[in-house]
């Protein structure tokens, strides 16, 4: 039996950033690195242009996972920054569950690495929690396409929703008409074959 269409809202919303730390980021095989770090880069663009409540948490950053990249320090210098002491799952730190239930959002935009532990652990327990799930499944990444696929599968059975970071942006904002150029903008620096596509909107509407 199907479930009902709920969309994301982007006045319900809310994005956690699990655990993109320099580290872990060599350990990812199933996305090439280029593409990975510019959908991760992708989601965070997206989250400040909607204005998106972004969470940001680390996992023992002073051992070999190392340190949250810095690009996410620069887009979101006054999100809440919760750099966990040692525990895999984020949820299992209060002041990170505190950081996500402050927000007071419903729905939960949720990447990191890697994918079977950084962002399963979390997304299973914030849908037993009564939270709505979406995992941006190109923004995080894990070892294989094996390890990949058997998370994905695991959080789907318990009701994560599995998205991309485009399908995102777009289910969020709803209408082309809202914002042209802002939308377009954002793919546009995500997405280079976009650009033609700017490109030709960019003349159509000059001449």
């Amino acid at each position: 039996m199907s479930k009902p269409y709920v969309k994301l809202d982007k006045e319900n919303a809310a994005v956690l950033m699990v655990d993109h730390q320099a580290g872990l980021m060599s350990l990812v095989r199933d996305i090439g690195p280029d593409k990975f770090k510019n959908n991760i880069l992708a989601l965070a663009d997206l989250a400040k242009y909607f204005k998106l409540p972004t969470i940001l948490t680390t996992s023992f950053e002073d051992g070999p996972n190392g340190p949250l990249i810095p690009e996410l320090k620069e887009i979101f210098p006054d999100a809440p920054y919760i750099a966990r002491p040692g525990q895999i799952n984020a949820w299992d730190n209060e002041d990170f569950v505190k950081a996500v239930k402050d927000t007071g959002k419903k729905q939960l935009l949720i990447a990191g690495i890697v994918t079977e532990v950084c962002v399963a652990f979390p997304a299973l327990s914030a849908l037993e929690e009564g939270f709505d799930v979406f995992v941006v499944a190109d923004a995080s990444g894990t070892f294989d396409a094996l390890t990949r696929d058997a998370a994905w599968n695991r959080m789907t059975a318990a009701g994560a929703q599995m998205m991309t970071w485009f399908g995102v942006a777009c289910e969020l904002h709803r209408d082309w008409r809202n914002d042209v150029e802002g939308l377009g903008s954002l793919l546009n620096n995500h997405i280079s074959d976009y650009r033609n596509l700017m490109t030709s909107y960019s003349q159509l509407t000059s001449s």
